[in-house]
């Protein structure tokens, strides 16, 4: 092998770094366990379909002119005063204009479709969840069966899910990539979010916005499973020794970094709620009554009018 190979070499070495790197990615997001991850999948492939439509052509001339043109082809044709084709213009302009058409509709349609305010439709009862994320770890309420949890949600498959989201720390970001959306969780305001298991799976939910020093451990287990085993740790949760009174709660809002997972029997009547009237007189054009350097306390707010505040992006 002559020595000038060996710079060429040298310069698939980054190459075959990303590779391995690549290696160790999970592809959630293109092996959904929900409807909603397998809708947004379809969506990701399609788009990336329409645009491949430009991209290939492009890659493939650019190779083929390349080596058609080059220096020692003396065959090629040698037109140093051409400068203008009607074919080429309409083909450079025509295929473009209809790809966007295509991505123009495809984006109109998904984005109605997959409105995360949206409900599920299903004859199935919903499960409702209340999100409350904290420095650093997610508490999750169930208001239809009185428990409380930490760091880790159940639900039965096939039954949707209605999440009702907020922030008593920093905005911060819901996310659980395998049953697909994302949102986020915000001081003194509710988001929502819909979603729905396919199959019986154990997912992993992260945080999608930086929150701090505790960010990277800020993770919870979804776990989708049967009504049947569903039901029976909801009876497990019910008789756990824990409460989430309000000194409880108080000292699980202080910041704290990889928490292990924590059950609840119960929980301070309307907690969600209370925690988003918190932050009542931080409402932007609300009316706020000062007596005593005390703020009144005025209705909280609701984002629900606001479909887009936290979609996909």
């Amino acid at each position: 092998m002559s020595k000038n190979r060996y710079p060429r070499l040298l310069g698939f070495l980054p190459l075959l770094g990303m590779m391995l790197m690549l290696g160790g990615c999970k592809w959630t997001l293109l092996d959904p366990k929900g409807q909603v991850g397998l809708d947004e999948r379809n969506l990701i492939i399609t788009a990336t379909l329409l645009m491949l439509l430009v991209v290939i052509p492009v890659i493939v001339m650019t190779f083929a002119f390349a080596w058609k043109y080059r220096a020692s082809n003396t065959n090629a044709t040698y037109a140093p005063k051409w400068s203008h084709s009607t074919k080429i213009e309409i083909a450079v302009w025509l295929v473009p204009i209809l790809i966007i058409i295509a991505l123009g509709y495809v984006t109109y349609k998904s984005t109605h479709a997959l409105d995360p305010y949206r409900p599920l439709e299903s004859d199935v009862k919903p499960i409702n969840i209340e999100v409350v994320a904290l420095d650093w770890k997610w508490l999750f309420i169930y208001p239809d069966q009185g428990i409380a949890t930490v760091n880790q949600i159940r639900f039965p498959e096939h039954t949707p899910l209605n999440f009702k989201i907020t922030s008593d720390a920093v905005m911060n970001s819901f996310f659980i990539p395998a049953l697909g959306g994302q949102i986020y969780a915000m001081a003194g305001m509710q988001t929502k979010l819909h979603l729905i298991a396919n199959q019986k799976a154990e997912m992993e939910g992260i945080s999608a916005n930086y929150s701090g020093a505790g960010f990277t451990g800020m993770k919870f287990k979804a776990i989708s499973t049967s009504q049947e085993d569903f039901d029976a740790w909801v009876a497990e949760v019910k008789a756990a020794p824990k409460q989430l009174d309000q000194a409880e709660y108080e000292a699980l809002a202080k910041p704290s970094q990889n928490n292990p997972v924590a059950l609840y029997s119960s929980y301070t009547p309307d907690l969600f709620q209370k925690i988003v009237d918190k932050y009542e007189g931080m409402k932007p054009g609300a009316p706020v009554k000062h007596e005593k350097k005390e703020v009144a306390a005025v209705e909280g707010t609701d984002m629900s009018s606001h479909s887009a505040a936290g979609a996909e992006e």
